[in-house]
Order: C-alpha cells, then sequence, then structure tokens
C-alpha cells in the first residue's frame, strides 16, 4: 500500500495536477448531462463555458472565488446576450465589439485579478460567437443555447470553490515550494561566481542570474498574493501564520543570497591556489540544494536534512582558519571581508534549517503585506485614466487588440468562411502586448493546430464510436490546461482535438479541419501585422525609461536601508517594499531585454547589447546593497560608522540624480560623477586608513559596503548614458 500511496502524493504535489483534475470533472460532468439527457450536442457550449470559466479561475480564498466567480458569471452573462443582440447587424456588432474590447483590456490596469475576468469574458464572447454561428445565426433556441454556455461556466465555478473550501491550504504548500526551488537554483546559479577558474564569462553568469532573479521575484510576488488573499479576516490562523514565517524567511534568505561582500575577481586573484574558493562555491551549491530539497519536504510533509550544508560550512570555517593561521601580509586586507561572506552564508544556513519548522513564536513588529488592489473604485478609475496614453503599454495593446479584432470580424463579413470566428479567437490568444511574445504564440499556435487536425482527423478516422471520441475529446481537455501555460503547442493541438471530436458528435468533424486551418492561419497573420504595424511597443524605445526606473528603486532601497541604521534594524513593511520593489525592477529591466532579444535587428540595434551591460551593473550594485541591507543595526552615537551616514546620503543623491538625468534621456557628466564617486571613496578609505592606524582591525560592513557602491557609480553612468545615446561600431 505504501508503494502505490507515495506516487499519488507525488502527483498530489504538482501544480497542475490539481487544475486538471478540476477540469476532468467539469468536462466528465457535462459529457455524462449530455448523455443522459439524450442531447450530446450539450457538449459543445458547456465544453466551451467551462473553457471559458477555468481560463477565467483567480487564485482567492474560498470566499474570494466564490465573489470572484459571481462578477465573472455576471460579465459572462452580459457579453453573451450582448453578443446575441446585436449579432444581426453588422455595424453595431462591429461598434460594440470594439468598445468591449478596448474597455475589458484597459480594466486589466486595476489589477491582475481583473485582467484574468476581462480575458476570460473576452474569450466566451467569442465562444458565443462562435455558439451562434454553429447553428446558422439567431433563432428561437438561441438565448437557451447562450444559457448552456453559461451553464457550463457555472458549473466549473461550483467545482473551483467547492474544491478551494476542501484543499484550502494546498495551493499555499506549492506556492512556497516552487519559491524555494527558484530560490535554490538562484544559488546554485551564484556559487558559480566563486569557482577560482581563469578565463570564464563572468558577465555571461551574472546575467544568468539576474534572469534567475527574476524567477526568484516572480516566486516571491505570487506567494505573496496567495498568502495576502488567505489572510484577509483570518489572522489569528496557526496555519496561515506559519506560512506567513516561511515566506518571511524566504525573503530573508534572497537578501542575503543576493549580497556580494567583495569582488570575487579579487578574491580569486588572491586565494586562486587555495581551497577557500572552493570552499564557498560548495558551500553555496550544497545551500541552493537544501533550498531544493526543502521545497520536496513542504510539499510532501517529510523530515528536512541538510547536514551537507552544514558540514560544507564547517569545511569553509576551518580553510579560512588555515588562511588566518598562516599569516600572510597580502592576504590581511581581504581576511575580513572573507569573513563577513562567511558570516552571511552562516546566517543563511539558520534561515534555511529554520524554514522547515519556523519558530511560532517569533512575533515580528510588522507582519502586514502591501495590498495592491484598489481599496475603492475611484482609485480604481485612477488606474484606469492613468492607463488613457499613448505611453501605457496598456493602451497601446488595447488599441492594437481592438484594431485587429474589428479587422478580423471585418474580413470574415467579406469572406464568408465557414467556421469564421475562429479568426478571431486565433487573434485574441495570438496577439500578446510585445512582439517577442506574439511572434513565439503566433509560430506555436500553428505549428499546434496543425499537429492537432492530423491528430484529430486520425482519431475520429480510427474511433468513430462517439464515446471513444468524447473520451478523447475529455483527454484533450485536460491536456489543454496541464500545458498551456509551458507547452503551448502541445495545448494547442490538444484544444484541436477536443473541437474535433466534440463538433464531430453533432456534425462531420471532417469538414472543420480545412477552414481550422485556415482561420488560424488568417487570425495569426491578423495579430502579427496588428503587434508589427498598429503602436508597435518595441521594447528599446523604453529601456532607458525601465533603467530609470531601476537607479530609482535602488536609490529608495538605500535611503531605507540608511534609516534603519538610524533608527535600528526593523523588517518592517517599509523595507520590505522598498527591497522587494528595487527586486522588481531588476527582474522587469531583464524580462523587457529578453523580449528585446527576440525582436528584428532593425529595432534592436545595440540597445540590447548596452542593456545587458547595464543590466549586470544594476544587478552587481542591487547586490552590494543587499549586503548592507543584511548587517543593518541600529548605530551608536559614539559609533564610527556614524559618520558614514552623510556618506551614503551623498549617494543615495548621486544615484538619484542619475535616474533623472536618464528619465529625461538627457546625458550625464560622467567626468563630473566620477570625480564625485572618488572623492567619497576616498573618504572612505580614509576612515579605513585612521582604523588601521589605531590597530582596530573590527570589520566594518557598512564602510566596505558603501564603498563598493561608489566605484559602482561611474561605471554605472556610463552605461546610462550609452542607453541615451548607442556608440557604433
Amino acid at each position: 500500500m505504501p508503494s502505490f500511496s507515495l506516487p499519488l502524493r507525488r502527483l498530489w504535489t504538482l501544480d497542475k495536477f490539481a487544475y486538471s483534475l478540476r477540469v476532468f470533472l467539469a468536462f466528465s460532468g457535462a459529457l455524462l448531462f449530455s448523455l443522459y439527457s439524450g442531447n450530446i450536442a450539450l457538449v459543445i457550449p458547456l465544453f466551451l463555458g467551462i473553457i471559458a470559466c477555468a481560463l477565467s479561475e483567480t487564485d482567492d480564498s474560498w470566499q474570494g472565488r466564490l465573489q470572484a466567480l459571481v462578477v465573472t458569471l455576471s460579465c459572462f452573462t452580459l457579453a453573451s446576450f450582448v453578443v446575441q443582440w446585436l449579432f444581426p447587424w453588422p455595424w453595431l456588432f462591429a461598434l460594440g465589439l470594439a468598445l468591449s474590447t478596448f474597455t475589458l483590456i484597459m480594466l486589466g490596469a486595476i489589477g491582475q485579478r481583473y485582467a484574468t475576468i476581462a480575458s476570460g469574458t473576452l474569450i466566451l464572447s467569442i465562444y458565443s460567437m462562435i455558439n451562434i454561428e454553429q447553428h446558422g445565426g439567431v433563432d428561437q433556441e438561441v438565448s437557451t443555447r447562450q444559457l448552456q454556455l453559461i451553464a457550463g461556466a457555472a458549473w466549473y465555478g461550483l467545482i473551483s470553490v467547492v474544491w478551494c473550501v476542501l484543499f484550502s491550504r494546498q495551493p499555499l504548500k506549492q506556492s512556497m515550494a516552487r519559491l524555494y526551488k527558484t530560490l535554490g537554483e538562484f544559488l546554485i546559479l551564484k556559487s558559480a561566481l566563486f569557482e577560482p577558474v581563469r578565463g570564464v564569462d563572468v558577465e555571461a553568469r551574472r546575467v544568468a542570474l539576474a534572469r534567475q532573479n527574476g524567477k526568484v521575484v516572480e516566486a516571491l510576488n505570487q506567494a505573496k498574493e496567495m498568502i495576502f488573499r488567505r489572510l484577509e479576516g483570518q489572522r489569528g490562523n496557526r496555519k496561515l501564520n506559519r506560512y506567513l514565517r516561511i515566506y518571511f524567511i524566504a525573503q530573508d534568505i534572497h537578501e542575503r543570497a543576493s549580497s556580494t561582500h567583495y569582488p570575487y575577481s579579487a578574491l580569486t586573484e588572491a586565494f586562486f591556489h587555495h581551497d577557500v574558493l572552493f570552499r564557498c562555491q560548495r558551500l553555496l551549491d550544497q545551500q541552493g540544494r537544501a533550498c531544493r530539497q526543502l521545497a520536496k519536504s513542504l510539499l510532501l510533509n517529510r523530515p528536512f536534512d541538510h547536514h551537507q550544508s552544514e558540514e560544507a560550512l564547517a569545511d569553509l570555517r576551518a580553510s579560512i582558519d588555515n588562511l588566518s593561521d598562516r599569516g600572510k601580509p597580502e592576504w590581511r586586507p581581504l581576511m575580513r571581508p572573507l569573513n563577513a561572506l562567511a558570516d552571511n552564508l552562516a546566517t543563511l544556513e539558520g534561515q534555511i534549517a529554520s524554514a522547515h519548522n519556523p519558530d511560532m513564536d517569533d512575533e515580528r513588529r510588522d507582519s502586514a503585506l502591501f495590498d495592491r488592489s484598489p481599496s475603492s473604485l475611484l482609485e480604481a478609475w485612477n488606474r484606469v485614466r492613468l492607463n488613457l496614453t499613448l505611453g501605457s503599454p496598456t493602451f497601446r495593446h488595447a488599441i492594437r487588440l481592438t484594431s485587429a479584432l474589428v479587422a478580423g470580424y471585418g474580413l470574415l463579413q467579406w469572406l464568408d468562411p465557414e467556421q469564421g470566428f475562429w479568426i478571431l479567437l486565433t487573434t485574441l490568444f495570438v496577439c500578446r502586448p510585445n512582439f517577442a511574445t506574439t511572434r513565439r504564440f503566433l509560430s506555436q499556435r500553428i505549428l499546434g493546430t496543425v499537429l492537432g487536425l492530423v491528430v484529430g482527423w486520425a482519431s475520429i478516422s480510427l474511433f468513430p464510436q462517439p464515446g471513444v471520441q468524447s473520451m478523447i475529446a475529455v483527454a484533450a481537455g485536460v491536456t489543454f490546461f496541464a500545458n498551456r501555460e509551458k507547452r503551448y503547442v502541445v495545448a494547442t493541438a490538444s484544444i484541436t482535438l477536443l473541437v474535433l471530436c466534440s463538433f464531430n458528435q453533432v456534425g462531420d468533424g471532417f469538414d472543420l479541419i480545412w477552414p481550422r486551418l485556415f482561420d488560424t492561419l488568417i487570425g495569426s497573420l491578423i495579430a502579427g501585422l496588428a503587434v508589427f504595424f498598429i503602436l508597435p511597443d518595441w521594447q528599446g524605445r523604453r529601456l532607458y525609461r525601465e533603467a530609470a526606473k531601476v537607479i530609482t528603486s535602488h536609490r529608495r532601497y538605500l535611503d531605507e536601508i540608511v534609516r534603519q541604521y538610524q533608527e535600528g534594524k526593523q523588517d518592517g513593511l517599509a523595507y520590505r517594499l522598498a527591497r522587494r520593489n528595487a527586486h522588481n525592477a531588476d527582474a522587469a529591466l531583464s524580462t523587457l531585454l529578453t523580449n528585446m532579444l527576440h525582436e528584428p535587428g532593425h529595432y534592436r540595434k545595440q540597445d540590447a547589447d548596452n542593456g545587458l551591460r547595464f543590466l549586470v551593473l544594476s544587478n552587481t550594485l542591487l547586490s552590494h546593497l543587499s549586503a548592507l541591507g543584511a548587517h543593518r543595526h541600529q548605530l551608536a552615537e559614539d559609533e564610527d560608522d556614524t559618520a558614514l551616514v552623510p556618506v551614503a546620503r551623498q549617494m543615495g543623491d548621486m544615484l538619484e540624480h542619475l535616474a533623472e538625468q536618464l528619465d529625461k534621456r538627457q546625458l550625464t557628466d560622467t567626468g563630473t560623477l566620477a570625480e564625485q564617486a572618488q572623492a567619497l571613496v576616498a573618504q572612505l578609505d580614509e576612515q579605513t586608513a585612521a582604523a588601521e592606524e589605531q590597530a582596530v582591525v573590527v570589520y566594518r560592513p557598512i564602510q566596505s559596503q558603501l564603498r563598493l557602491i561608489g566605484e559602482q557609480l561611474a561605471p554605472l553612468g556610463e552605461a546610462a548614458n550609452r542607453l541615451i545615446s548607442p556608440v557604433k561600431g
């Protein structure tokens, strides 16, 4: 029995298993109802309603999901009957299509929950058009068929809410496991920076680390939103508070893991023939693997064993002690940052150890989470209003998608193709907010459709029995939802197979093959042309703005760190928000550069290379800020480091000036910036020299990190200038 239950437990831990199982129950229930009622044609509207509602599903507590379901069904009902009323009048229909598309996309500016519901409403609107077209237009039974769509959506929504009541904690477990797994991958990539090998492409490793940092930030944001939605009204819940502590520990681990205490290249040169850097690399690698093991332990409720990373930490300590005993004079300046690095990794080890069973008595002063959802209708409207400008990606996408759908509707009115509304559905799925994503979805949509048509043709040829085809349709629907985020080709092939097998129950599925392919090609072409010609959102055009946001967020993070050195360490909301915004900005820049690399070369120019250089420097600056934050404590009035606070303030002012110049697209005087930075570094060196004369050998992390930050300012200014006026050659 245990050997059989273990695979089931592992299956239960998969992110998409519960989602796929809910879809399976919904499809199976709809199929059984259709068979029981003796009307197999019901499967088509019921299946379409289920798909639309499943695509609109939001992550919430069961109360929040119930509220979201009511809103979703209301939007679905209104949309389906508006389609029914306007269907006989093409001009009014085109106007309604344009207004509804633009409005629904702009509602996405309010927040992700609203964007999801709005997208699902658009999908159901087109399903309503397909449902009407399938029966030759508006007739006496059209209202009944539209209600069948809503019934399918309500059926899946009911399953979703009940599921949430029964298994409310499972999504939290999966979210935490995903977070610690991405943290583990980050630590393993970070360990590669310690590899004492000459000739490696350190910048490429830095870029890979910055991109992985973006994944960690995304996982942190998802976990935070998931906890926040379940904490509303349940602050005293012990299990929820445990997950909240695990989340806070992950934030602390991320800050420690992101920190850099000394340029690794200098350490490599100094200790190239010693094993200390190999020990650092092995310890970080083992801590990364421990985080991945922790993810599994959280999911499976297993004991957590991290003895290998503990042994690696002991080996590192022994290696550092060996260096100290040898007492070489040239190593003396590096011993303090090396010990600080070891202390940081030791603290990191303790945080990893505590994450599996966090101290329930460890009450933080501030355990609040920042609520990014609007608090009133006025605030929601203000978010939409602020995006009603050509500079907003949301507004540009709304104009682009509206134009594409109206063009597709005009084309199907002109050509009058069979099953022509599949053109609009393809355009809706393919047309994305930027060129790189649209190009990827376009090619995968076409390839998946061709694959699905071939498999569908074989399926309805080899298995003419209606019951077998129905089971194939259900399996294809489940496969679609299990793969739609990571394997879009498989997902598209699956949904195409579902359509062929379902429509073959009420007609001739073979007659649908060529129209489906034809409509997919036309819809993809319209989406591709729209994203290329209608207000194209080339990433290079806003690269300098995103870079300015990065510097601004770093400056605010520095200001909050300095404030805590003055007032004392507090993991309050203000500090955590400043830290998260800095990482969010860094991740957004990384995503933008990734998209830019997939744009046509004429539009990409040299901006991508300059952007990657800026990303490496800004990420390095963020790592020094993280180290400064990791060591924060309240400075005593007679403490030497109190004199460093004005230096940190000046560095913040320099970052602010650099961000303002970049945002205005004005060049920064890098000569003046370098002189100011050198003056601050010299001031820090004078204090270090004075301390050494007095034989004070205590490591001062604030002085060391501010010096490293100061050394980054001039290169960062030069990289910022290249984003404004890229050098050719």
